[in-house]
């Protein structure tokens, strides 16, 4: 059987372009459909779905508010456990006291003795008041304490001065010895727990680490 395409070539192309502009349209209206649903999704995830978990968020916050509320003494138990958490940053930077008596063991002329101690961490000051032989003694050790210097683990080569303000602020001398007294600040960071501190000692300073507080242990 032969058959014959009588329809002109024009007329097949505009059959194809009409099936063409079918297909588009209704693709687009499948796309518009899809949008549509996802703008209507969203609008209703807004309008609806967050404001829902707003609002029972809220009501579960004037809940647990009216719960705490209620428990007897909660401002004094809140207080308490916000100073418990303060106590390992105060622990910290709490002065390592310890060191005291080794600085001042290194610091002081053999010759010489200590009877009254008194630091105050709170302005870095110290007071060191006792008897040596000769006034010459007292001096080498107020020199001694201007020209101390300190390292740390923290500066590694580099020094530091140890006290500040060094001044003997009285003395006295008689036909047994010399009494002084010697008011001085320090830096804080040779009380530092976070560093290890060593202290460089002038040459000429013989540390005295036995008699040291001799005088006073007999008061």
């Amino acid at each position: 059987m032969i058959q014959f395409n009588l329809l002109p070539d024009v007329k097949i192309q505009y059959i194809k372009a009409r099936r063409t502009t079918r297909l588009v349209t209704l693709i687009s209206i499948i796309v518009s459909i899809a949008a549509l649903a996802v703008f209507l999704l969203m609008i209703v995830t807004v309008d609806v779905v967050q404001k829902k978990s707003l609002s029972d968020a809220n009501k579960d916050i004037v809940k647990y508010s009216k719960q705490l509320k209620a428990v007897p003494d909660i401002d004094k138990i809140l207080t308490v456990q916000n100073q418990l958490n303060t106590l390992t940053a105060l622990h910290d930077k709490k002065a390592v006291v310890s060191r005291l008596f080794s600085y001042i063991s290194q610091v002081t002329p053999a010759q010489a003795t200590i009877s009254n101690l008194a630091t105050d961490f709170t302005v870095n000051t110290m007071t060191i008041s006792g008897e040596a032989p000769s006034l010459d003694v007292i001096n080498g050790f107020t020199d001694g304490l201007k020209a101390t210097t300190y390292k740390t683990g923290a500066t590694g080569a580099s020094s530091a001065r140890a006290f500040s303000n060094v001044v003997l602020s009285s003395f006295g001398r008689d036909s047994k010895g010399a009494t002084y007294t010697i008011t001085l600040g320090f830096d804080p960071l040779i009380f530092d727990s976070a560093n290890s501190v060593t202290l460089t000692i002038p040459a000429g300073t013989s540390s005295n680490t036995t008699t040291l507080f001799q005088k006073q242990a007999g008061n």
